[in-house]
């Protein structure tokens, strides 16, 4: 069975010490746990290099319309006009966001028995 999935990477370059602001601000319970076809959220960081930290957000979809959804709904709408309230921090130095949809994956192979 192959499962129609949708991702989108959000990548953040801060300055080397702020990864862990950001890790801690998409760490936090939030309401998209709740959104209809919500599959998971995991965050990466990379190893600090020439002063900056790259903290990479992905979060998985069921589908491109669940995220369609999302992406209109209130709860998300909101978060983004009080975001839009506040000061971006000085300590980040780049963002970009990203959406992909799941064309193929790989599994462990199951022992033959």
């Amino acid at each position: 069975m192959f499962l129609l999935m949708m991702v989108e990477i959000k990548t953040i370059v801060v300055q080397e010490g702020y990864a862990d602001a950001i890790v801690k601000g998409f760490g936090e319970p939030g309401v998209v746990e709740e959104a209809p076809g919500f599959v998971d959220l995991s965050i990466f960081v990379q190893k600090p290099r020439k002063g900056e930290e790259e903290v990479v957000v992905m979060i998985r979809w069921e589908s491109k319309e669940a995220w369609k959804q999302w992406e209109l709904s209130e709860p998300h709408l909101e978060g983004h006009r009080k975001a839009r309230e506040q000061k971006r921090p000085e300590y980040i130095i780049s963002s970009k966001s990203g959406h992909y949809e799941l064309k193929a994956s790989k599994h462990p192979r199951q022992p033959q028995v």
